[in-house]
């Protein structure tokens, strides 16, 4: 059984700088994509960025060249690198986890930890 636990938010001042962590127990050796979601009050739940398992990366235009991630092999771990935040930056993150399991792939998500932007 794979549970993701995420970590890292906070309060930051704008510009500031943050990180999330994201860490996979149980198995998770066929996974597809590492990623990262949003959701802001009264918004869906947002792509912010993705690595898949061959290490190619996608980003949200919004934090394109801001935010990067990145991943532990050995941890079972990614992260959230937030660089230059901004108050619309400001919402629940989530980390997720798609997982290949026959026959289709299996989508895990992380409890979500709060991102505040504000002064």
């Amino acid at each position: 059984q794979v549970q993701l636990v995420e970590s890292g938010g906070g309060l930051v001042q704008p510009g500031g700088s943050l990180r999330l962590s994201c860490a996979a127990s149980g198995n998770i050796n066929s996974f597809s994509v590492m990623g990262w979601y949003r959701q802001a009050p009264g918004n869906q739940r947002e792509l912010v960025g993705s690595i898949s398992s061959v290490g190619s990366t996608n980003y949200a235009d919004s934090v394109k060249g801001r935010f990067t991630i990145s991943r532990d092999y050995a941890k079972n771990a990614w992260y959230l690198q937030m660089n230059n935040l901004k108050p619309e930056d400001t919402a629940l993150y989530y980390c997720n986890l798609d997982l290949r399991s026959y026959p289709g792939i299996h989508r895990y998500w992380g409890q979500g930890t709060q991102v505040t932007g504000s002064s």
